[in-house]
């Protein structure tokens, strides 16, 4: 299962939601880690180094710092961006989908877009 890094912001509704169909699931939030108020490519540099996805809706930055580490040859290990308005049933659903049926290789220096 591939773990995650929550965005300062994330949906605590769809939080709940995958603990509660998945409670195995790997969840760190950026608050957990004394980056509630960190820059975005901070937030991105330390998903990288615990190796975990980043979950966001950060549709305005986050994808160009990404795809920047990407271009700056740094270790990028995904970002999951979902639509504030995907509901919370379809959001939960295709987040585990995602993180039981892809492979970190698979995940690796991509924004994926949800809904898929």
């Amino acid at each position: 299962m591939i773990p995650l890094l929550l965005d300062q912001n994330f949906n605590e509704r769809i939080v709940r939601g995958l603990v509660r169909r998945e409670p195995a699931i790997e969840l760190l939030r950026v608050g957990a880690i004394g980056l509630s108020a960190a820059a975005d490519p901070a937030i991105l540099e330390r998903a990288a180094f615990e190796g975990r996805v980043l979950l966001t809706h950060d549709r305005q930055t986050i994808p160009g710092f990404a795809y920047a580490r990407v271009d700056a040859g740094e270790p990028m290990p995904g970002v999951f961006l979902v639509s504030k308005k995907l509901p919370i049933g379809q959001a939960v659903d295709e987040i585990l989908l995602a993180v039981h049926s892809l492979s970190p290789d698979e995940c690796k220096d991509v924004v994926t877009y949800f809904p898929l």
